[in-house]
């Protein structure tokens, strides 16, 4: 898979220090400028890393400001020892700008510090959630999210599970809690609800003959009173004709709450 396009060559957690003496195009956002007069630094974020990016020609950091979105075309150097920067794989080598496109510009001083999102209200976060998403620890906590789900799907279906997907409008069924319901553009003074858990579906599967299965279902839940998240993702799993002497898995999972 190549990450090649024609906003940039490679991804930042691509480049090393034998990329020394290359020209190269990157792209992200901007995190964070220092002018230190005559000569300035950007940091640069993709979603995989960061970069020093050092500006000579005072004329190339004119009009950017932090979180705009840009292309950077230069030269990869060996930062001087003094400055290297172990926090960060590329902190022993920078990227001297040639060349800046600018991809997207910010027009608005931004409502809340991108590094300190999580510290802010959380209506003020899910109002402007694009820009909350670019803190890197609700990023990592999204990719982690997807990396248990990969893990999950690779280790039912090598134990010979199948993943079956069931319907998300149904009919409401007695459960623990509220229901969510939608209604029904066809039907005046109708509703479906949103299932709490695909329970109903678990039984009609059983009685179909299917032998293995496993469903990682969003089940929506009106749990305000209890202070209790709004959807969870339980991973249910049966195996039909288990029995005591050769039972692999059987009943169901846990829950992993969403993010």
């Amino acid at each position: 898979m190549t990450n090649r396009n024609i906003y940039r060559d490679v991804t930042l957690r691509e480049i090393s220090e034998g990329d020394i003496g290359r020209e190269l195009r990157v792209a992200g956002w901007i995190e964070n400028i220092r002018d230190h007069g005559g000569v300035s630094f950007v940091d640069l974020r993709d979603m995989y890393g960061v970069l020093q990016v050092v500006m000579r020609d005072t004329f190339l950091l004119e009009g950017l400001s932090r979180e705009m979105s840009v292309s950077i075309e230069g030269l990869i150097e060996k930062r001087d020892e003094e400055t290297y920067n172990p926090r960060i794989p590329t902190g022993t080598i920078e990227l001297e700008a040639h060349k800046v496109d600018v991809l997207g510009r910010v027009y608005k001083q931004l409502p809340f510090e991108i590094m300190t999102s999580r510290e802010t209200r959380e209506e003020v976060r899910l109002k402007y959630r694009y820009l909350d998403l670019r803190n890197q620890k609700v990023k990592d906590n999204i990719i982690f999210r997807s990396q248990v789900i990969a893990y999950l799907r690779e280790k039912m279906t090598e134990l010979g599970f199948l993943e079956i997907q069931t319907p998300i409008l149904c009919a409401s069924s007695p459960e623990g809690a509220r229901d969510y319901i939608v209604p029904s553009r066809k039907y005046k003074g109708k509703f479906y609800a949103l299932p709490q858990a695909p329970q109903q579906f678990k039984q009609l599967l059983m009685v179909s003959g299917f032998d293995r299965y496993f469903q990682i279902a969003p089940c929506f839940r009106d749990e305000d009173a209890r202070a209790l998240a709004w959807r969870i993702l339980p991973v249910g799993f049966r195996d039909e004709l288990c029995h005591a002497g050769g039972c692999v898995c059987g009943g169901r999972g846990g829950a992993v709450r969403c993010i």
